[in-house]
């Protein structure tokens, strides 16, 4: 459900591919939602969850430095829209997870599918395109 479409790249190969990651850990999402014959499914949502934390500090991190590498005029708003990406995640209450394991993959996917979309296509086209 999941993927990496032409609109989403931005002309930088670094950029893109660690993008291309993003959507393949909401895709891991999608799948486990959609997996019927796993009935607790909490230690794979923590992991999804851990997995993405982990990534998205490392895409982060090598976002801004190219960011600031060509200097680009919007850094710190960006910067920001990744500190608060960050601190979603870390909001997750793993306790109350457990009782609703569909509502947080639901909620997962789709904060996903607004931050991929809507970030990659109105913030991070404007890295690739100086």
């Amino acid at each position: 459900m999941y993927e990496m479409k032409d609109e989403y790249y931005i002309g930088v190969k670094a950029i893109d591919m660690q993008h291309k990651e993003l959507f393949r850990i909401a895709d891991e999402a999608y799948t486990l939602l959609k997996e019927e014959f796993i009935a607790d499914k909490f230690d794979d949502i923590v992991a999804i969850i851990i997995g993405l934390k982990e990534y998205a500090i490392q895409h982060f991190a090598d976002e801004e430095a190219y960011m600031q590498s060509i200097g680009h005029k919007k850094f710190l708003s960006h910067k920001t829209e990744h500190e608060d990406f960050i601190e979603k995640v870390n909001s997750i209450d793993f306790d109350s997870m457990d009782h609703n394991q569909t509502g947080t993959l639901l909620d997962i996917m789709s904060f996903l599918n607004d931050w991929l979309v809507h970030h990659i296509l109105e913030k991070d086209k404007l890295i690739g395109t100086l």
